[in-house]
């Protein structure tokens, strides 16, 4: 057998474990990996004291996960971001519009839910344009906000954000509530790590399926520790 990791024979019954801590690794430095690949950067956090943050969600698929989400933030009088994608917008307009009446802020997450980066500065703008014009058509509003899909981009994917008027936006808190890993791993994640001026990263797509289940003990939690929910745009400001 090769060398595994290069240099190490590990015993048989060590190898899914070690398997498991890398793969894990490799998920959680996604999002390094694109910040050492681009000089040009989103939004990731806001720095401040002000125990200030914004909790966001991210939705591309489903009609199921929104309302219990929206339902318990309108429960605890909580404002958030969310980042939508063209064709859900234009799927789900009533959502869209109970979104709005809620007094969230809404953002494009883009059109098709593919990698920004392999396409041309043309092609991105268009795949921007078309979501901000879905937005616009099912909301009557400007979104100025956009999470890129997968939240990937480079240097082309931020010229072409920029050159439609847009702002960047990405998280420095990751939920992980998309690998529905546990109720109890996602409420400890965000409690534990959360710090002022922090932009969250939370779904609310169909295929998230823990999310309004952590939800409740997350907003409890972050209220003890004395956080204020704000906005993205609201963050951005301080």
């Amino acid at each position: 057998m090769a060398n595994f990791i290069g240099f190490y024979h590990p015993k048989k019954y060590y190898r899914p474990i070690l398997v498991c801590i890398i793969t894990l690794a490799l998920i959680g430095s996604g999002v390094l990996y694109v910040k050492a690949s681009s000089k040009l950067k989103p939004i990731y956090e806001i720095n401040t004291k002000e125990k200030k943050i914004a909790l966001t969600f991210d939705i591309s698929w489903g009609n199921n996960t929104p309302a219990p989400v929206l339902d318990i933030l309108k429960a605890n009088n909580i404002r958030c971001t969310f980042f939508l994608s063209g064709p859900w917008v234009k799927q789900y307009p009533e959502i869209v519009k109970r979104i709005q009446e809620d007094g969230h802020e809404i953002g494009s997450h883009g059109y098709r839910h593919i990698n920004l980066s392999t396409l041309s500065q043309a092609e991105v703008g268009e795949e921007i344009q078309k979501a901000h014009n879905s937005i616009k058509e099912v909301a009557g509003l400007e979104a100025g906000l956009i999470r890129t899909p997968n939240g990937d981009y480079n240097d082309t994917v931020i010229k072409a954000i920029q050159e439609n008027h847009y702002t960047g936006i990405q998280w420095s808190l990751d939920s992980l509530d998309w690998m529905n890993p546990g109720v109890k791993n996602i409420i400890e994640r965000v409690s534990a790590r959360c710090k002022p001026g922090d932009i969250i990263l939370m779904h609310a797509s169909d295929t998230c399926k823990q999310t309004d289940l952590a939800l409740p003990d997350i907003l409890n939690a972050l209220k003890e520790k004395g956080f204020e929910f704000v906005t993205v745009s609201e963050l951005l400001q301080l």
